[in-house]
């Protein structure tokens, strides 16, 4: 018999990401917003079930949600 941690799935809502990086036209990555919650402490031992989903906060806004 092995023992098992119970595990728990949540839901993370991240507002007011910038949409664009900076002096640039390229807009923000999972990729970015995936290693940004990797490295911070506050996230440390949280695992993604899937790829962050970015879109923006209205269609003509600066401004995302992850």
């Amino acid at each position: 018999m092995s023992l098992r941690l119970p595990q728990s799935k949540s839901y993370l809502k991240i507002l007011d990401i910038s949409y664009l990086i900076n002096d640039t036209n390229l807009s923000v990555m999972p990729d970015i917003i995936e290693w940004v919650i990797k490295t911070t402490h506050l996230f440390k031992d949280t695992v993604l079930a899937f790829h962050p989903c970015i879109i923006k906060a209205l269609p003509k806004s600066d401004i995302a949600i992850v």
